[in-house]
């Protein structure tokens, strides 16, 4: 191991297992580590499979650019270091009511992540991509030259690393356009449906209505019940005083045994989800409604040591959303977490975004070995077989075929990939591996 290295971490999933090093950077002057081996930029670690991996050379830690570059209160508009998180943005910008225009189920994503994994929210309907709002970014290349890209600068660049899983160069600063929000405070609603043609109904009516909507889905349900499931929605709320800091109520301290998640408990989950509080609006934290599994430190180790592998896929609609419900529910597995939304005609910005227009599942499975990858290879192909595709930064194991017929734009994307940049997901998918 060179000076200055570590053992590299893992991703959010944890699978798959591999030994990877890392290289901490502590400012974003700082040149590129010499060497031929490939890099790969690394923040928080929250994507799930190998898009965040690199077992043929270091990871370069961005954590500790997290420095605030400038910040105008009147316009919202914020320029930061990648390294710096989400959460630490909406920290400074919301007693300021504004708040980043898109974030994901968790605040601990940073910046750059978000740039790179083109990263989506509940607001999709309104907002679009993270991408959508970047003014302007800062790519550090392998050969030591540093370009700023923007919607309107090195656009052919800028629409390659929107989306680009870290494969461009490294992303020092990012500019961002901020959203105007009432204050830190969130109405939120919660409405059961019993099934898909209701989850739609719902969709339709809401999204004109609300900024951010989402529904959990019972993963085990078959039949007449297959679908059923509660359906969020919510807006930023006046007034209301200032937001308590976020609180990690308990944390996970070991990897669970397999039992945990085995179907009988996933049905006993599901059965209390149903009956979550609902009977009108409720003032919710930002942080409570749009990262709830934040609260619960460590929270993937509850799929126990062998990981956990997640499906996310958009498919046209409900037919191909049935499909893969009904698939999962008959393999006995069960998703201990289902999250279904739809995403509209609001266009992606980058060349391997993954929002399109249509459904979004997102099932979760403890790793089982086989069952487990035969399971997913069902839903890959129910996925192609309706014109879908599926998340990379959520993949730890797609095949190269389902790659490239989801994301037809590969190749003019593969044109912009720094010679010095790689991963274990982008070898893969080249069918390297």
């Amino acid at each position: 191991m060179a000076p200055g290295e570590t053992a590299g971490p893992s991703s959010w999933g944890r699978y798959p297992h591999v030994d990877q090093r890392a290289l901490a950077l502590a400012w974003a002057s700082d040149p590129l580590p010499e060497g031929t081996e490939p890099l790969l930029p690394y923040g928080l670690g929250r994507s799930y499979g190998d898009v965040c991996l690199n077992p043929d050379g270091p990871v370069l830690l961005t954590r500790e650019l997290r420095r605030f570059l400038a910040f105008d209160t009147q316009a919202g508009v914020l320029r930061c270091e990648a390294g710096c998180t989400l959460g630490e943005v909406a920290e400074l910008t919301l007693p300021h009511r504004w708040f980043p225009p898109v974030v994901p189920g968790t605040r601990f994503v940073t910046v750059g992540g978000a740039v790179a994994n083109d990263v989506h929210g509940k607001n999709h309907h309104r907002a679009g991509t993270f991408g959508r709002h970047v003014r302007a970014l800062e790519l550090l290349r392998g050969d030591g030259t540093r370009v700023v890209c923007g919607p309107s600068a090195n656009t052919d660049l800028f629409r390659a690393t929107v989306g680009g899983l870290g494969l461009t160069g490294l992303i020092t600063w990012v500019e961002l356009q901020l959203a105007s929000v009432m204050g830190p405070w969130m109405e939120v609603e919660a409405v059961p449906f019993s099934g898909l043609d209701r989850f739609a109904e719902l969709t339709a009516t809401s999204d004109q209505t609300h900024a951010y909507t989402v529904a959990w889905v019972d993963g085990l349900a078959r039949g007449t019940a297959l679908g059923r499931g509660i359906f969020f929605r919510g807006n930023h709320a006046e007034g209301g005083g200032d937001l308590p800091a976020p609180r990690l109520r308990l944390s996970v301290p070991f990897d669970a045994p397999d039992a945990l998640l085995s179907a009988p408990l996933i049905r006993a989950f599901n059965a209390v989800y149903r009956h979550w509080p609902r009977g009108g609006t409720k003032r919710l934290s930002t942080w409570k409604f749009l990262h709830p599994l934040d609260a619960v430190g460590n929270w993937n180790r509850l799929y126990g040591s062998r990981g956990l592998l997640q499906h996310q896929s958009v498919v046209p609609g409900p037919e191909a959303v049935q499909e893969l419900l009904a698939t999962a529910a008959d393999s006995g597995q069960g998703s201990f977490l289902t999250v279904l939304k739809t995403f509209s005609d609001v266009p992606s910005p980058g060349l391997l975004s993954f929002p399109r227009p249509g459904w979004t599942l997102a099932l979760d499975f403890p790793g089982r070995g086989a069952p487990t990858f035969a399971l997913l290879e069902k839903l890959d192909g129910v996925v192609r077989a309706h014109g879908g595709r599926v998340y990379p930064a959520k993949d730890a194991r797609m095949s190269v075929d389902t790659f490239r017929a989801g994301y037809p734009e590969w190749r003019a994307f593969a044109a912009h990939v720094d010679a010095r940049f790689s991963s274990g997901f982008w070898r893969r998918v080249r069918g390297e591996l």
